[in-house]
C-alpha cells in the first residue's frame, strides 16, 4: 500500500498587508515551534510581493513558501509576470497553476497551464495542477469529463508523483460556502487517480497526491482528510487566519 504523506496549502489569494501577513507567518511558525508538529507537509502561498517577508518568519519552521502562478518563459519582456526561476531563488518550493479564478479571470487554458508547469518543473518547483467544474457543469452531468479533460490537458510530459500534486475544486464551493459531500469529493478523487493511472501509469497514480479545494474548513476537514483519495487540503479563506488553517492542519489526528 502507498503511504502519501498529505500536504495542507494555504492559498492567500490576492489577500494580506505587509504586517499583517508577517504577523501570520509568525503566529504559524509558532504553533509549529510549541507542537505539536502535524505529520502533514504544510506550505502558504501569498502574493507574490509578501513571499520573501512572509518566507523569512517561516525560517525556522517546517512551513514551506511557495506561490500563486507563474510565466512559462523563465525570463524575458514579459511586463507585470514572474519566472518559476526566481520564486525558486526567492525559497519557493511550489506554484499554484491553473487555479478556477486564473482560468476565468484571464482565460488560462490547460495548454497554458501546461506550460506554465512545465516551467515550474524546470525551475525545481513543485506543480500544484488546480482541475474542477462549475456549478452548471455539474448540474448538467458533466463533472468527470470536465475535470478529466483539465487533467490530461494540463500535465506537463515529465510528470512525477514527488513533484507534481492535482488539486481538485470545484468551482461552486469556492468562497461560497458551499462543500462538495464527503462522497462527492471522494468520487472525483477516485476519477483523478483512475486517469492518473491510465496517463502515467499505477504506481505513480498511487504516490500522486490529490488535494481538494472547495471550502476546506476546520468543522469538515477532518471528515475530507480521512477520504481514501484525499490528500490534504487547498485551503483558501481558513489559510488567511492561523487558528483556523492549524485546525486543519492537525485535524483528524
Amino acid at each position: 500500500m502507498t503511504i502519501r504523506r498529505p500536504l495542507i496549502a494555504g492559498n492567500w489569494k490576492m489577500n494580506g498587508l505587509l504586517a499583517d501577513s508577517v504577523a501570520l507567518g509568525r503566529d504559524l511558525a509558532a504553533r509549529w515551534s510549541t507542537g505539536p508538529r502535524p505529520e502533514r507537509d504544510l506550505l502558504l502561498c501569498p502574493p507574490f510581493p509578501l513571499i520573501v517577508p512572509v518566507a523569512a518568519t517561516l525560517a525556522e519552521s517546517g512551513i514551506a513558501i511557495g506561490a500563486q502562478d507563474c510565466h512559462p518563459n523563465p525570463a524575458g519582456a514579459h511586463t507585470g509576470d514572474v519566472a518559476a526561476p526566481l520564486l525558486a531563488d526567492l525559497g519557493c518550493r511550489a506554484v499554484i497553476l491553473g487555479h478556477s479564478e486564473r482560468r476565468a479571470d484571464h482565460g488560462e487554458s490547460d495548454a497554458l497551464v501546461k506550460a506554465k508547469a512545465t516551467a515550474a518543473l524546470k525551475a525545481g518547483l513543485t506543480a500544484i495542477i488546480c482541475v474542477g467544474e462549475t456549478l452548471t457543469e455539474r448540474e448538467a452531468g458533466q463533472t468527470l469529463a470536465v475535470i478529466l479533460g483539465q487533467l490530461r490537458g494540463s500535465l506537463p510530459e515529465e510528470t512525477s508523483p514527488d513533484r507534481v500534486v492535482i488539486a481538485y475544486e470545484p468551482v461552486w464551493a469556492i468562497g461560497t460556502g458551499r462543500v462538495a459531500t464527503p462522497a462527492q469529493a471522494q468520487e472525483v478523487h477516485a476519477a483523478l487517480r483512475t486517469e492518473l493511472a491510465v496517463l502515467l501509469g499505477a504506481p505513480a497514480a498511487a504516490a500522486t497526491r490529490i488535494l481538494y479545494g472547495g471550502s476546506m474548513k476546520p468543522d469538515n476537514a477532518a471528515d475530507l482528510l480521512a477520504l481514501p483519495d484525499v490528500d490534504g487540503g487547498l485551503i483558501g479563506g481558513a489559510s488567511l487566519k492561523a487558528a483556523d488553517f492549524w485546525a486543519i492542519a492537525v485535524a483528524g489526528l
